[in-house]
């Protein structure tokens, strides 16, 4: 067991932001945030704010999942209301498509990308079904990892609870997977070839939590963001939960939890909010000289929020890319 998380000390970076989903974290001191408005916020220690945005491209970007290239560009999971999509944002804009389609079809509403220590790319997509909202179930299980490497992208892992962030082990070993609204904490072993493989549930979450967002301490240790709930978790190596921070009004969260029990759940579950400083937290990062400042990003905030850590974060693959 470790300290929890202080509520009341939570503190707001940033302004204006427009849905800030997924944060990252580098090793100078750049937070970089998914912005709705079509690209990437970047927060510099010097308290300037860039909106980098996509030009000269024939959709508008929904940003959700972000990640950092080893160039200083950007890779976007594209969650259209109807299309997906991986695409890759410069700094000075430019913008195209990296991932599009795959085995003829056009990818669905994306999710989430994340870039391992080998410069691999993994990204999944929640639902095949339309609307999203549709998959608000524990008895739909659509959702899919695509691995893009140097033999090109396929799916790896397929029949997913509502893929949602992922994250290879610091150890390479493994690859660990949030299934939203199975209420579940997963990994794989990866093969030699990329391939997923032995899929473990590592724990299962209870009434009102929806886990979103992940990464790893040095112990070990997996953070999980529940969504709805604010909630922040801890799942010890052994798949111990340990719930370190919460911020909710319970008869809300009954509301919702109802909802989905009876299979009723939809969009206005996740964009109404009861609570005091959190606005519906879906990503961590940690950060700063000694990677025990946590950032929290919001999808319905315009600020991230962050607190001190009792133990410092993993560093990860981007930590010291150039920005």
């Amino acid at each position: 067991m470790i300290e929890n998380l202080n509520l009341q000390s939570l503190k707001p970076l940033g302004e204006k932001l427009s849905r800030p989903e997924c944060v990252l974290a580098t090793a100078k001191g750049n937070i970089c945030v998914s912005d709705w408005r079509g690209g990437v916020s970047i927060l510099s220690p010097n308290g300037e704010q860039q909106l980098v945005i996509a030009r000269d491209i024939d959709i508008t970007i929904k940003p959700n999942g972000i990640a950092l290239m080893n160039d200083g560009s950007f890779l976007i999971a594209h969650l259209g209301d109807e299309d997906g999509g991986l695409y890759q944002l410069h700094r000075n804009g430019e913008c195209k498509p990296l991932l599009i389609e795959l085995d003829g079809s056009p990818l669905p509403p994306s999710n989430y990308p994340h870039i391992d220590s080998l410069g691999r790319i993994w990204l999944t997509v929640s639902t095949r079904h339309q609307p999203r909202a549709d998959a608000y179930r524990a008895n739909v299980s659509d959702g899919f990892i695509v691995l893009i490497d140097q033999n090109g992208a396929r799916i790896v892992a397929d029949n997913l609870g509502y893929t949602n962030e992922c994250c290879v082990h610091p150890d390479g070993k493994y690859i660990y997977v949030n299934e939203t609204f199975a209420r579940r904490l997963s990994r794989f072993k990866i093969g030699t070839s990329g391939e997923l493989e032995s899929k473990e549930i590592v724990t299962e979450f209870g009434s009102g939590t929806f886990p979103d967002g992940l990464t790893f301490d040095e112990q070990g240790g997996i953070w999980v963001t529940s969504i709805v709930s604010n909630r922040v978790i801890r799942v010890s190596p052994a798949g111990e939960q340990q719930v370190l921070l919460e911020d909710v009004d319970q008869d809300h969260l009954d509301q919702v939890e109802q909802a989905y029990l009876s299979h009723s759940m939809g969009r206005p579950h996740l964009d109404q909010m009861v609570s005091q400083r959190l606005r519906n937290i879906s990503s961590l990062a940690f950060g700063g000289d000694d990677m025990k400042t946590i950032y929290l990003g919001c999808l319905l905030g315009e600020e991230v929020m962050t607190c001190r850590s009792p133990i410092a974060g993993w560093q990860p693959a981007h930590w010291f890319h150039p920005l």
